[in-house]
């Protein structure tokens, strides 16, 4: 491609329809508005959104890109958004969410744009089960680049040891097949790696033959919350791998979709997910249920389509703030902090704090090796907060007090998919500097140009 000396950005911009079969949108044009994300506390105001249906679509914006001096992110839900510039052109994909389902050989190819609701949807009638995380709303690509920490973690592993293939277009402008096999080097960053190596167009996982479980959630008063979690953290160290539980103190508002129970009020939610014996998966719960007096119970058996109810995620699109650590262990001592600084004397603004326990199948190395790091961290710790304008400053820094008040367990580390966000440092909180190195060094080879260095992706400090 051949680009005038003298040509503008702006007039780069006007000739992005010539080289996309698409509709491409420039800022006040129709489709503009579909970079709105997920995360409403994220600004995205990109140069341009393109609504890609295909690869091709995506390849050839890339291309488009590097001819003309633009970076390139990508988007389906922006449920982990963290900011678009002005030199950024946008690639939304939430078009491009086609599911097929091979009920034979027990695998699905899912598009960019799916999410895990449309796996369900099509996996569920086989009696056959993606392995998608608490959420069902959120994208299918971008969980699984991040790892996927999903509400069987323990019995089945990360989400992302079930990825056998992607379809990717790197920064090149390039789409390749990547499998353990092909492109190997590729497989190995893009599961853990985020956006950092290319833009996934498609990615084939395998299915799970589970069409039911032994699940929900069993909810308690916040005033019983120092029993609940304390009777919690001991409950935990006798679970088999066959048994996920994670505990939230909740803070829900009294919205439409909320129960009365649980509105306007602090809540102590155990969820639990279990599978094979049923009858030994409610006997092992029993000690949480006498904990303190329930104010609902939701635990039954539920037929795999019904996982998200384990914990119930928010659907509509809000402005959030998250933090995140990793914890090594989670004695008494560790519990009497969380509860001083979240539990219901703390004040505390968060609508959400969990603790979720990690271990069993995540702990073990998968067949093929991936870039996602830190198996070995026995809970992780999460807080979610509105960002209202009156309270905004204040949600941020005690998110920040209730990670530091953990920090005699934490490991240091993060996940890939939890608390997004432009901090120099989280990069090695989140990979080893192994891992780091290795990755930016792929990304220095499919994308010399830089055109994907953009967001939350690795690159070598230059």
């Amino acid at each position: 491609m051949t680009i005038p000396a003298d040509l503008t950005r702006d007039d780069a911009l006007q000739r992005l329809r010539q080289h996309v079969a698409t509709h491409a949108a420039l800022p006040g044009e129709p489709g503009y508005e579909r970079c709105v994300p997920w995360n409403l506390a994220a600004t995205v105001a990109p140069a341009a959104v393109v609504l890609a249906t295909s690869a091709e679509d995506v390849a050839d914006t890339v291309r488009f890109a590097a001819a003309h001096g633009f970076t390139v992110t990508v988007q389906a839900t922006g449920h982990g958004a963290v900011g678009v510039g002005h030199g950024t052109i946008l690639v939304q994909t939430s078009a491009m969410k086609h599911c097929e389902v091979d009920a034979l050989n027990r695998t699905a190819r899912v598009g960019a744009g799916a999410r895990w609701q449309d796996v369900l949807d099509a996996a569920t009638p086989h009696g056959l089960a993606p392995m998608c995380g608490s959420a069902p709303g959120v994208g299918v690509v971008g969980y699984l680049t991040g790892g996927g920490i999903g509400p069987l973690v323990r019995t089945v592993g990360l989400s992302s040891d079930h990825v056998r293939a992607f379809d990717v277009v790197t920064g090149e402008g390039r789409l390749l097949r990547v499998t353990p096999e092909e492109n190997a080097d590729l497989f190995w960053g893009l599961r853990g790696g985020k956006a950092t190596l290319g833009i996934v167009t498609s990615v084939e996982i395998d299915l799970l033959p589970i069409a039911e479980f032994y699940g929900g959630a069993v909810y308690f008063d916040g005033s019983d919350a120092a029993a609940v979690l304390h009777a919690w953290t001991a409950w935990c160290s006798q679970l088999p791998e066959t048994a996920n539980t994670s505990i939230a103190i909740q803070q829900l508002p009294p919205l439409p979709g909320v129960p009365e129970p649980l509105a306007g009020r602090m809540t102590v939610a155990v969820r639990y997910t279990a599978v094979g014996d049923f009858a030994e998966a409610e006997r092992l719960l029993a000690p949480m249920r006498v904990a303190a007096t329930p104010l609902i119970d939701t635990v039954g058996v539920l037929p795999y389509a019904a996982i998200g109810a384990v914990h119930a995620d928010p659907v509509d699109p809000m402005p959030i703030n998250e933090n995140q650590a990793l914890l090594s262990a989670l004695p008494a001592e560790a519990v009497d902090a969380l509860l001083t600084v979240a539990g219901p004397e703390s004040g505390s603004p968060q609508v959400i704090v969990e603790l979720r326990m990690l271990g069993g199948a995540l702990a073990r190395e998968p067949q093929h090796r991936s870039a996602f790091c830190h198996r070995n961290a026995a809970f992780s710790l999460a807080t979610i907060g509105v960002l209202m304008p009156e309270t905004a400053a204040t949600v941020v820094e005690h998110a920040d007090a209730v990670v530091e008040a953990l920090q005699p367990w934490s490991t240091g580390g993060q996940m890939p998919n939890f608390a997004p966000s432009y901090d120099p440092a989280r990069p090695a909180r989140v990979y080893t500097e192994d891992t780091l190195h290795w990755l930016a060094a792929l990304a220095d080879r499919y994308d010399p140009a830089g055109v994907l260095a953009t967001g939350q992706v690795i690159r070598t400090m230059r």
